[in-house]
């Protein structure tokens, strides 16, 4: 296929503030409006002491890995590998936002962090971002046999205990993984212990005005045709094309919401938490709902007093036994 000169300058899909997609296959995203940079890694964070470095996964999937200060030769800490959000058409493991946001959950939760940065759409389909993040997962996974050794988790790694996480679009992530991980063996044999579930990016038709939001007409232009829309289990976990829920493959969830979110309305992430509940599933789930807060607050500002409290408490769900 060929494209004419002008083709560079005709737009396809212009979906602000996220991304504007051109003929030629050209996305521009509007990071620059909003002052969003990428960082370099850290041999030791100032705020908290944190250390961070990058690393490739394959050719297609790298990752931010984090480790906390004071940790000691062989010491063993859990494990927990982080989605970023992004409406899955945005976001980078290594903006600025991420980068901060992850030091203080690392220092809090006194764990060794694996921050996936996978590809995006529209340049790629819904199966591949899903995949990248499932390949990631396993790669991390493949440590608990030896394999792929990255020293920081093969030292440090505590397989009996790792955990998922993900804000916003990252939090549909997990669910996408969790659900698998119910289906599908990890490499090694380790078990999902836990899962945290931050303002997941979710769907369900029958929220009130849920048809006019943003996130209602970004998922309509970036699934795929042979999915069902807002039905899809993609992106609706209480849909009749679901797979039951009691398929969740992890034994704990953490799950929470802002009263005040403007993207992904409370109702939606208690009805999720309602519909694992009432699924059979056999673990525990622990839901709050956070008064006066908005969408991924506590990634925005992680030093402000409700972002600290949400930020101990999912330390305190990675840190229990």
């Amino acid at each position: 296929m060929t494209f004419s000169e002008n083709d560079d300058e005709e737009v396809i899909t212009d979906f602000h503030p996220y991304y504007r997609l051109y003929k030629n296959g050209r996305v521009h995203r509007f990071y620059e409006l909003y002052g969003i940079v990428e960082v370099p890694p850290s041999l030791e964070d100032p705020d908290t002491g944190v250390s961070s470095k990058d690393v490739t996964i394959s050719p297609h999937i790298s990752a931010r890995l984090y480790l906390p200060k004071n940790t000691i030769t062989d010491q063993k800490l859990p494990v927990l590998v982080y989605y970023h959000g992004g409406g899955l058409v945005a976001g980078s493991a290594f903006f600025q936002t991420e980068h901060r946001y992850l030091n203080h959950l690392v220092s809090e939760s006194k764990c060794i962090a694996i921050s996936v940065n996978y590809r995006l759409a529209p340049e790629h389909d819904l199966p591949t971002l899903y995949q990248d993040c499932w390949d990631a997962l396993q790669w991390v996974a493949s440590h608990a046999a030896g394999k792929d050794a990255e020293p920081w988790i093969a030292n440090h790694g505590d397989f009996n205990r790792l955990f998922i996480a993900g804000d916003s679009a990252g939090g549909n992530i997990v669910f996408n993984m969790t659900m698998r991980a119910g289906r599908e063996s990890l490499n090694g044999g380790v078990k999902l212990v836990g899962a945290i579930f931050a303002f997941p990016f979710f769907l369900i038709p029958s929220v009130e005005n849920i048809e006019g939001s943003l996130i209602y007409k970004l998922w309509n232009t970036i699934c795929p045709p042979s999915e069902q829309g807002i039905n899809s289990p993609m992106v609706n976990p209480v849909s009749e094309i679901c797979p039951s829920l009691s398929e969740l493959g992890c034994s704990r969830l953490f799950v929470c919401a802002g009263k005040k979110d403007e993207l992904v309305p409370s109702e939606i992430v208690s009805r999720f938490a309602e519909a694992v509940k009432n699924s059979g599933w056999k673990g525990e789930l622990e839901f709050i709902e956070v008064e006066g807060e908005g969408h991924c607050f506590q990634a925005a500002n992680p030093e402000a007093e409700k972002s600290k409290d949400l930020i101990k408490r999912m330390a305190s769900f990675i840190q229990r036994k």
